[in-house]
């Protein structure tokens, strides 16, 4: 990724935020950045609610397979210890490591994925979701977590842009 390109996705991204009255228009914004910076063959963005102890899938770049609805409980594993406790990013990088913490391993595997990078996206000291971009085995190398590092504050923007959206 040049200096120039990331720019210029950064800049699509502020102009998709600032005209945008559609929520899935930002998290496609939110994609295309991340595209940029990163890149994910699939991409997805989880709400948590708190007072229900609920996360649930708000956008996703396969709806076919990985749709927007329904919710699971937040589950208490050592993903949930690296994402909230330590406030770090969770990254597996094999289909073995990613079946220990989730259960539709196969389907992700089918999707020629098996490298999963979650980024956590805190806004007032509290975890409002993550942004999860997957990819194939051994993709998400310690550069691209740290170029991911870039996406944080497009992230947080995203989730406000979108709690704005809804409250309309």
């Amino acid at each position: 990724m040049t200096e120039t390109a990331f720019a210029e996705a950064l800049a699509a991204f502020d102009a998709a935020l600032a005209t945008t009255t559609e929520v899935e228009g930002v998290w496609k914004a939110l994609q295309a950045l991340a595209d940029v910076v990163v890149g994910a063959k699939l991409f997805t963005v989880m709400k948590l609610d708190w007072a229900n102890e609920l996360s649930g899938r708000t956008y996703t770049s396969h709806p076919e397979t990985y749709p927007v609805s329904g919710t699971k409980p937040i589950n208490r594993t050592h993903w949930f210890d690296t994402i909230h406790v330590q406030r770090q990013p969770f990254v597996a990088n094999t289909i073995k490591d990613i079946a220990e913490v989730f259960p539709d391993h196969e389907t992700i595997w089918s999707l020629g994925c098996g490298s999963v990078l979650n980024w956590p996206v805190f806004v007032a000291d509290k975890l409002v979701g993550t942004v999860n971009m997957l990819h194939e085995e051994h993709y998400y190398t310690p550069v691209r977590v740290e170029a991911a590092r870039q996406l944080s504050l497009a992230a947080k923007a995203a989730f406000l842009a979108v709690e704005h959206i809804e409250r309309r």
